[in-house]
């Protein structure tokens, strides 16, 4: 039997939670929790139970999926529906080598198309420019290893939100992630703050 802890705390109230997952053979139970609070007395705000046993309500998702030869390069096609969504979605990926590659996602009879290109520079140091077809705006995103910390800076400009992450995945201390964004459009630019972390525990 294996236990998962889950803690995710922000400045911003709404966005504060804690989980508690505990797989029991087929049996999955859950506890969550928001706005918990233990100063001045104990506070369970929030605080939900749930069991759920795999396979109790089959889902067969509606997806296709393949690789083809493009100039010598793989070229990975995928086609499906998400779960309570009749709409089609096709994603592609051509990969030109081990850190460089272009994806696209498009969904079916709608403007919603995204093209990104992905460099790996070195190793450590990872380029993501984004171009949404449909809102005609570029994202952006830089990212680099450092041993077992991953940083990671992203820019939207349809929103103008920047955000900065931090990402620290050790074996035996498990994941730790702090990230912050502002939007640049809004007047007051007050950063929102959230950090969680988790833990994979063995019973």
């Amino acid at each position: 039997m294996n236990a998962s802890l889950r803690g995710r705390h922000s400045n911003c109230k709404s966005t504060a939670a804690d989980y508690a997952a505990v797989n029991a053979g087929d049996v999955k139970l859950r506890a969550s929790m928001t706005d918990a609070r233990i100063v001045n007395g104990p506070s369970l705000n929030g605080l939900t139970f749930a069991i759920k046993k795999p396979g109790f309500y089959r889902y067969i998702p509606q997806k296709l999926m393949n690789t083809f030869r493009f100039a010598k390069n793989p070229l990975k096609l995928s086609y499906g529906r998400k779960r309570g969504d009749k709409r089609t979605v096709v994603d592609g990926a051509l990969v030109f080598d081990s850190g460089s590659q272009v994806s696209a996602s498009y969904m079916v009879g709608t403007r919603n198309c995204k093209l990104k290109y992905s460099y790996l520079h070195g190793g450590v140091t990872t380029l993501e420019p984004c171009y949404d077809l449909g809102k005609n705006v570029w994202d952006f995103a830089i990212s680099r290893r450092l041993y077992d910390n991953v940083f990671k800076a992203t820019y939207q400009t349809w929103s103008k939100n920047l955000a900065l992450e931090w990402l620290r995945n050790h074996v035996f201390n498990g994941t730790f992630k702090m990230s912050a964004s502002v939007n640049l459009a809004e007047e007051s630019k007050d950063p929102k703050f959230i950090a969680e972390t988790t833990w994979e525990l063995e019973m």
